[in-house]
């Protein structure tokens, strides 16, 4: 991980120093030495980040109330909720205003034993997938790691319950914002105390980014976003594997499963019409057979942008049915939230301007 150290010096104006949420507990407590502050100011400041959730320095009681006065233009990196919607299964989508008014959607997912946090990495999406609500916004920047952070600390506040799970589902491409990515992984890990194992990353495929982050000797699910089981229909839907074969990113995975020992996830959105034939599924097994994998087929979500359908549940049934008998390790996710827009992209989409 890179670390921050070198960007919180003592000398430093206070608006070039970046937000502290997403620091370690080392690095904050080598932040307020820096300060002329004993160390143990470091282990109350990360409480009252990640355990209290505090939102300005100036709200610490434990903190002298001169040395607050001095830290007041210093951003701890907590977002402003813009909107949210609630659906009638409990999911919450909110649209969150970052500091430069960017919007970002954030989803919380409860169910009896969990509370899962689908979190946006990037504002927008460069993929441009031809089915995404997200990808017809456009690319306006990454995420900072606190951007990223702050979406799963706001989920749990206001649900005022543990977060058990996440996923890098929201907006955006993860593997195009490597680094953020991966710091916000190992915060969420070790300073919120949310597992590896709990924590799934979605890639569209990016070539040599599955490698590297195998590399990395985390724990974490990568599921990649397939959606086409050859490289015509793949290139249709999804403008970026015209680059990235089809053939070479199940190399990537099969190099990823190696390295890792962790099967992949494979995400297939169900399309009517498009990829949900019988020989679809049929070449879809041809592909995954030996591979240590598993297949979430996901019925599309509609949107008002593109014309695509949801399949009916025959035909997902079927699918399903030969991916079974081609002994394919599959299961249908269903998506939640889907009366309140809680699909990737939708709500950004017409609330952002509210």
């Amino acid at each position: 991980m890179t670390s921050v150290l070198s960007q919180f010096d003592i000398s430093a104006k206070p608006q070039s120093i970046p937000p502290l949420l997403g620091a370690s507990l080392d690095e904050l407590t080598t932040w307020v030495q820096q300060q002329g502050q004993p160390g143990y100011r470091g282990k109350q400041l990360h409480d009252w980040i990640y355990h209290k959730g505090v939102r300005s320095l100036a709200d610490i009681s434990v903190f002298s109330k001169q040395w607050r006065s001095e830290l007041a233009e210093i951003a701890i990196g907590r977002s402003t909720e813009h909107y949210r919607s609630v659906a009638s299964d409990g999911t919450i989508k909110y649209l969150l205003q970052l500091d430069d008014g960017q919007i970002v959607e954030a989803v919380g997912i409860p169910s009896d034993n969990r509370l899962t946090v689908c979190v946006s990495t990037q504002v927008g999406c460069p993929m441009a997938c031809d089915f995404c609500a997200t990808g017809k916004g456009g690319f306006q920047r990454n995420l900072g790691r606190h951007e990223i952070v702050d979406q799963v600390l706001t989920v749990q506040e206001d649900f005022q319950r543990r977060v058990s799970n996440i996923v890098f589902m929201g907006m955006g491409e993860p593997l195009l914002n490597t680094q953020s990515v991966l710091d916000a992984i190992r915060c969420l890990n070790q300073d919120v105390g949310i597992g590896q194992r709990n924590i799934t990353v979605s890639t569209v495929g990016i070539r040599d980014r599955i490698r590297l982050f195998a590399r990395e000797n985390l724990q974490v699910t990568l599921a990649v976003s397939l959606h086409a089981p050859n490289q015509g229909l793949r290139e249709q839907l999804i403008p970026s594997a015209r680059a990235y074969p089809l053939r070479d990113l199940f190399t990537e995975c099969r190099e990823y499963v190696e390295i890792t020992g962790r099967r992949v996830t494979f995400e297939y959105v169900l399309l009517a019409g498009v990829n949900d034939l019988p020989e679809h599924a049929m070449q879809l097994a041809k592909h995954l057979r030996g591979f240590q994998s598993h297949v979430n087929l996901i019925p599309y979500n509609p949107i008002s942008e593109v014309d695509y359908q949801r399949p009916s549940s025959d035909r997902i049934n079927g699918f399903l049915a030969i991916l079974k008998q081609q002994n394919i390790a599959v299961s249908v996710r269903y998506s939640r939230g889907l009366d309140a827009d809680a699909a990737c992209g939708q709500l950004r989409s017409q609330k952002a301007n509210v």
